[in-house]
């Protein structure tokens, strides 16, 4: 291996060994403590090192990284105390995640480091944001996420270099060829002869280096970074190099075959490197040791530590209370002076207050900028605001939501609006495995409002019709909002996105152009959790929301009843309260949802009720929904898939019971 150290100092180039060296070393101890059944599990980077040591050794320390497994070197390179790491490793409470998450799954702020999570793909958009947020702050600043050669045939990775790309981000994407996907060789994975080769669709620059040389790694970083902070652009660089362990211990290696173990020993960075060094006479045996037993040193005192750390207990208020970042609501009267507008308008008024108020606020989605939305809900934002701030995406809702993950970690707002809320599929997997997970894990917030045309009754048919809000009441650490009226839109679009957490923010479409309401001019807010009572009686409780009110009140206005209609508004915090009040004083429920009927958020209410309240109920909980089909397109098909068609009926027997 040969290694070109003309022009980098002394200092830089013994700093790219020990970190190699303490990162192997440490590995080597990891190993030793699996065997002796004290560690439980490890991912080993043994045969990578250089890589890593040369990533954080070019970058600035106030650079952000985005790691992967086998990248110890990159905690360690920036400093990382160890016995934190350690105590990280063994679920101990000086770790970083209160022993919530294993191993490298983890990010700290203080060192400028976001930990991926298992699902690979979508740390890459999660850079895209962060390297928008240097953009837009003109910082002059760089980053670097890792990825693997198999998380390169996810859409995430496709999707974040094509947004990096459009939008010219500073951002360099690494990719470390290891040769395996846990075991599935390269040529099971890709069919291209050099990953790097894929930049030239997206229009990337790229190159591939041998990620074993660290001096080659290092100088690629040095060179990549300086060029994209004076012209800001993303890069694609390929690292090949070769895990020396299984894609962790428990899978062993027996897929490898013996000549590929054989000629990349001979390649092994940390031992070329070191010889190179006594051979340029910059070390000789007796520093290494000496290096070796500072090392060891730093190791065991750690370790020791570590194990010494009493074990987590569960305190249970600790758990719940961490799943979302504390938010003091400050209460903002609304004017007295209104307008009667549409549903449509609040909506509109209340996100371009929120641009005026915040201007760490971006908003992003399709065809959201000069077109004003498909449903023109921010025509002339483009004018105000500009397009650094009110930005059109390309159709890549998985990077879109990330990418507002990333620009959170730099301290900014995000609104992403979902051209129809059933689109929200092609964005899962980062808003519930990384949004709603990622402050419980080690305390970033996802400052990230998701909005959500949502609803039938439009003869829009299965794919823009939905009202999916079940699939987010499901996951901790999202909240839900679903107001049926204009006054409520603009107040509770307004409070989510004060609200530092990640908020899904449902809006019926069927609404937006035939609910009127007076509406206040200025900017006021709305707590979440708080159900309102749209009528009060002593018969019956309707608990419903969004469309739902409306069916409830159409129906009411034509039947002489007395009941309570509690529309609950934001169905994650729950307003359990206002439930309890209204039962216990009529003792019949009536439940009505939008949704389809199995597993809608109705049966949650439904499951309250009944755990709960069970001995004020004079009737058996009445649960309507639409039917349990995907939402059909014609007319009269329509009409009796929701849930209206059956409100009449299900109401009498309530009330008759």
């Amino acid at each position: 291996m040969k290694y070109s150290i003309s022009k980098i100092e002394n200092k830089v180039i013994l700093n790219l060994y020990e970190r190699m060296l303490k990162s192997r070393m440490i590995e080597e101890k990891m190993l030793i403590l699996l065997r002796q059944g004290k560690i439980s599990k490890w991912f080993s980077g043994i045969g990578q090192e250089g890589i890593s040591a040369g990533v954080v050794t070019a970058l600035d320390d106030d650079e952000y990284i985005l790691p992967m497994h086998r990248n110890l070197g990159i905690f360690t390179g920036r400093g990382i105390p160890l016995d934190r790491l350690f105590s990280q490793f063994q679920g101990k409470s000086n770790g970083f995640t209160n022993g919530r998450d294993r191993s490298f799954h983890f990010g700290t702020n203080d060192f400028n480091i976001v930990g991926m999570i298992s699902h690979l793909g979508p740390q890459l958009a999660v850079a895209d944001g962060i390297a928008l947020a240097n953009k837009l702050k003109k910082n002059g600043k760089v980053c670097v996420v890792f990825t693997g050669e198999g998380g390169t045939s996810e859409g995430d990775f496709h999707e974040a270099l094509n947004v990096a790309s459009v939008w010219s981000l500073p951002v360099i994407f690494l990719i470390e060829n290891n040769g395996y996907g846990l075991s599935t060789p390269t040529s099971e994975q890709y069919n291209c002869k050099k990953l790097s080769d894929r930049g030239l669709g997206y229009g990337i620059e790229s190159k591939t280096i041998e990620g074993n040389n660290v001096i080659d790694v290092y100088k690629a970083i040095k060179e990549i970074s300086s060029s994209i902070k004076v012209k800001p652009r993303p890069f694609l660089l390929e690292c090949n190099t070769f895990r020396m362990r299984g894609h962790e211990e428990a899978s062993g290696t027996k897929y490898v075959p013996d000549d590929l173990f054989k000629k990349w020993s001979k390649k092994d960075p940390v031992v070329n490197f070191e010889i190179f060094l006594i051979n340029q006479k910059l070390l000789n045996e007796e520093i290494i040791e000496n290096i070796k037993i500072s090392i060891r040193e730093e190791i065991n005192i750690a370790i020791d530590a570590a194990f010494n750390e009493s074990p987590i207990e569960c305190d249970l208020d600790f758990e719940k209370s961490s799943v979302f970042r504390n938010h003091n609501f400050n209460q903002i009267q609304p004017s007295d002076k209104k307008n009667n507008i549409r549903f449509v308008d609040a909506i509109s008024q209340g996100l371009k207050q929120s641009l005026e108020k915040f201007d760490n606020l971006i908003f992003m989605g399709q065809d959201i900028a000069e077109y004003g939305g498909v449903f023109k809900i921010s025509e002339g934002f483009v004018d105000q605001f500009g397009k650094e701030r009110i930005r059109n995406t390309p159709i890549c809702e998985s990077a879109i939501v990330s990418l507002a993950l990333g620009l959170s970690v730099k301290g900014f707002k995000s609104v992403v609006e979902m051209q129809f809320a059933d689109f929200v599929s092609s964005g899962f997997n980062p808003i519930v495995n990384n949004l709603a997970k990622i402050h419980y894990r080690w305390g970033q917030c996802a400052d990230v409002v998701v909005r959500m045309p949502c609803g039938a009754g439009v003869g829009a048919g299965p794919f823009h019709s939905q009202t999916n809000e079940a699939w987010f009441t499901h996951t901790p650490g999202l909240k839900v909002v679903y107001p049926a009226f204009p006054y409520d839109a603009k107040g509770l679009l307004i409070t989510s996105i004060e609200d530092p957490n990640p908020v899904m923010f449902f809006e019926h479409k069927a609404l937006y152009r035939t609910s009127y309401q007076d509406v206040p001019e200025d900017y006021y807010n709305i707590p979440l959790g708080k159900a309102n009572f749209i009528k009060r009686g002593d018969n019956l409780t309707i608990i419903t929301f969004g469309m739902g009110v409306h069916w409830a009140l159409d129906y009411l206005s034509q039947n002489d009843v007395s009941v309570d209609l509690l529309d609950l508004r934001t169905l994650v915090p729950l307003d359990l309260e206002s439930i309890k009040e209204s039962v216990v004083k009529t003792g019949k429920v009536l439940i009505l949802q939008e949704d389809n009927n199995r597993g809608g958020f109705g049966s949650d209410i439904s499951s309250y009720i009944s755990e709960n309240l069970f001995e004020h109920l004079d009737a058996p909980i009445i649960k309507v929904s639409s039917l349990d089909t995907p939402i059909p397109f014609t007319e009269s098909l329509e009409k009796n898939y929701l849930a209206n068609s059956r409100l009449a009926k299900a109401f009498k027997n309530l009330i008759d019971y």
